[in-house]
C-alpha cells in the first residue's frame, strides 16, 4: 500500500500554509517600519513626529500669572501635588488667548470620583468615598472647595460625612 498515493490533500495543505506564511511575512515586512522595535514596541524614528506635535498642556506655572489666588489656595490644601490640568484639561490654547478660549465647565460629581471613588486598589491613606452613599446626589463642590477640599459647608440632609 502506497501511503503517499492518497496524500495530495496534505501536500496542498502544506503548500497553502507555506504560501500564506510567505505572504504574511512579505506584507508585514512591507508595512512595518524599519525602526519598529528599536526602543521596545515603538518606531524609533517617531521622536521627530512626536516633537513636532503642538503643545496642549501649559503646566501649572502658566496658570500662576492670572490665577495666583486660586493657586495659593491649592498650594495650601490637599491638592498641592495635583497639576491644574489634571482636572481642567489641556489649557495651552487658553494661556495663549485667555479671552477667547475658555476651559470647559467642570462637573464635579463626575470629575472628583475619577480619583476619589472608593477602590480597594488605592492606598489606605488616600481619601476615598462611595459617592452614591456620601453625597446624596449633590455635586462635590456643594460641601468641598475643589482647590483645597476640606469641608466648607454642612449638608442639610442625607448621606454620611
Amino acid at each position: 500500500m502506497n501511503v503517499l498515493k492518497d496524500a495530495g490533500h496534505i501536500f496542498r495543505l502544506v503548500a497553502v500554509f507555506v504560501v500564506g506564511s510567505l505572504a504574511f511575512l512579505g506584507i508585514r515586512a512591507f508595512l512595518v517600519p524599519k525602526s519598529f522595535g528599536q526602543y521596545g514596541h515603538y518606531r524609533g524614528n517617531a521622536m521627530a513626529e512626536i516633537a513636532a506635535r503642538p503643545v496642549n498642556f501649559a503646566g501649572h506655572q502658566a496658570c500662576e500669572d492670572c490665577h495666583a489666588d486660586v493657586l495659593e489656595k491649592k498650594n495650601s490644601g490637599r491638592h498641592v501635588h495635583v497639576n491644574c490640568e489634571a482636572c481642567h484639561g489641556p489649557l495651552a490654547k487658553h494661556v495663549d488667548d485667555p479671552g477667547s478660549v475658555q476651559p470647559a465647565k467642570l462637573d464635579t460629581a463626575v470629575l472628583c470620583v475619577r480619583c476619589h471613588e472608593a477602590n480597594a486598589a488605592k492606598p489606605k491613606g488616600f481619601p476615598q468615598v462611595a459617592s452614591a452613599d456620601h453625597s446624596s446626589g449633590l455635586p462635590c463642590d456643594t460641601c468641598h472647595q475643589p482647590h483645597s477640599p476640606a469641608i466648607v459647608a454642612e449638608r442639610t440632609s442625607g448621606g454620611k460625612k
